[in-house]
């Protein structure tokens, strides 16, 4: 919802419709939770495509000739590398295979942990353990990551990040890219093997790529660049593209086709992960090949195992392990009235049929009687057409209420911050605070607690500017002008670069090529 008003508040009219782009790597509940919520959202969403096809379609537009691109898209959660031939308008999608827990937050996180060790080392304190003090390395860790990407040190600069009995504490160290490239040296090995992954599923090699694109903000550091040259044998990736960018802008170049102001772009999406059924025994029969282009239909015929059955249990699978249970479950149902008849006589169709946003039916039908069941897979989103409807108008109608509902919710967590600060604070600085100034500043404490209780936001503001002000004048009386970030007293600010080196439910069925 907050994307749709940010979209009409630029382009000052109203946005009703939308193509929306998705890693690679979601299966098909992911998908469909993605369309639902766009929907819930107030969009008729037109189209799901995967993120790396949309920056194909972004850079292949103006290829006139036929050419292989290697897609890099190393997000802030997600990493997935593609393979796709461009051409004459043409995007094809040859190959896709990624890491869903892994991203830019992991530098981050790496780089958080060594600041909180460092720290803890010089001065005995874990800021992983305060929470406001967590959020402040966060940001700095985000901010160094960024800043090393283009520089070869940087300093981060944390003032009264902590304090205990004898004062407040300042972070203050210099981290360097060589040490940020030896945190995280594991993060980029694991980049390595999706690369390899989808060259070889693609059926190519590193040599027959002609164009790197990179996706994804992470993407800018120098050695995930230098480790795309590395696995391609010395290319340099394409620098006219934005990564930030790239994707929405192939996003709305389909938005353009659908609507049909684009002409001459042909978008060839492939399904990520194998769809199949489970069969006697336990196994995982696959129907649709992982990496087959979508939208597409496919069929295979299947019968009884045992003499005189008159149903069979359809249990739809996507994944790449050969056994049923290792493979995620995306539905059941059942096709009953089969005429008894000898195991392996009767002839039951089942159908898979993904369409061009890579939602999935399964049908199964008995060629004899011509009896049908079929299921239109929804997955983990327990959302049926009614129910997106139903919320759809919840939302409308809400909207307002929504808006200071969440207003509300916003205003309690920052009067709950604060309240939480000042009783640490008061802790901290026990002997510090005398009697009459910590029982006006509890009292404070108290009425901000009390507000929140109420849904009265103006009472909560109010309580909140009182806090306040109390909390800057215990800071002039506990700190005074002599103690300020950098200074050179007893309390140690931190500084250092030092290292740290299940079967009843099976589809009771054998294969018969049809």
């Amino acid at each position: 919802q907050k994307l749709k008003r940010d979209a009409e508040a630029y382009l000052g009219e109203p946005v009703t419709k939308a193509v929306i782009t998705v890693p690679a790597y979601f299966n098909d509940s992911q998908r469909q939770a993605t369309k639902d919520a766009g929907q819930i959202a107030g969009l008729e969403v037109l189209r799901i495509i995967n993120e790396p096809t949309a920056a194909s379609l972004a850079y292949g537009l103006d290829k006139k000739s036929l050419e292989t691109i290697l897609v890099f898209d190393l997000g802030g959660g997600t990493f997935d590398v593609s393979v796709l031939e461009v051409g004459d308008g043409v995007v094809e999608v040859k190959a896709t295979s990624g890491d869903t827990h892994l991203g830019g937050d992991d530098w981050d996180q790496r780089i958080i942990d060594y600041i909180a060790d460092e720290f803890k080392k010089d001065q005995g304190i874990d800021l992983r353990q305060d929470r406001m003090a967590l959020q402040r390395l966060k940001e700095a860790a985000e901010k160094a990551k960024i800043e090393l990407s283009s520089v070869m040190e940087t300093e981060i600069n944390l003032p009264f990040i902590t304090a205990d009995a004898s004062g407040p504490k300042h972070l203050q160290m210099k981290l360097t890219r060589a040490k940020l490239e030896q945190l995280t040296e594991d993060l980029v090995e694991r980049c390595v093997g999706p690369f390899k992954q989808a060259l070889a599923d693609a059926k190519l090699s590193a040599s027959d790529i002609d164009e790197v694109v990179l996706v994804g903000g992470a993407t800018r550091m120098p050695m995930i660049q230098e480790l795309v040259r590395k696995l391609t044998g010395g290319k340099e990736p394409h620098k006219g593209v934005n990564p930030d960018e790239v994707v929405a802008v192939g996003a709305a170049i389909q938005a353009g086709v659908l609507a049909g102001d684009v002409k001459d772009v042909l978008l060839l999406d492939v399904t990520p992960l194998t769809l199949g059924v489970e069969t006697l025994g336990g196994v995982m029969t696959p129907i649709i090949e992982r990496n087959t282009t979508i939208p597409v239909h496919k069929s295979q015929i299947f019968s009884t195992a045992e003499d005189g059955q008159t149903a069979v249990d359809i249990h739809v699978l996507q994944g790449e392990r050969p056994m049923a249970a290792d493979n995620m479950t995306l539905g059941r149902f059942r096709l009953e009235g089969i005429p008894p008849a000898p195991r392996g006589m009767p002839q039951i169709e089942v159908s898979f049929d993904i369409d061009a946003n890579g939602i999935l039916n399964v049908s199964a039908q008995d060629k004899a009687t011509g009896r049908q069941q079929q299921i239109t897979i929804t997955a983990s989103t327990n959302l049926n057409k009614a129910d997106v409807e139903r919320m759809v108008r919840e939302a409308e109608r809400h909207a307002e209420e929504d808006r200071r509902r969440r207003e509300l919710v916003e205003t309690r967590n920052q009067a709950d911050n604060l309240a939480y600060q000042m009783e640490k604070t008061l802790r901290d600085m026990s002997d510090k605070v005398n009697v009459s100034d910590r029982q006006a500043i509890e009292d404070k404490i108290k009425a901000v607690r009390e507000a929140i209780k109420g849904d009265d936001i103006e009472r909560i503001r109010r309580a909140m500017s009182d806090l306040q002000q109390a909390s800057y004048r215990l800071s002039e009386q506990v700190y005074g002008p002599s103690q300020q970030p950098g200074g050179n007293g007893g309390d140690g600010h931190g500084t250092t670069t030092q290292s740290t080196p299940e079967g009843e439910d099976v589809v009771e069925g054998e294969f018969y090529a049809a």
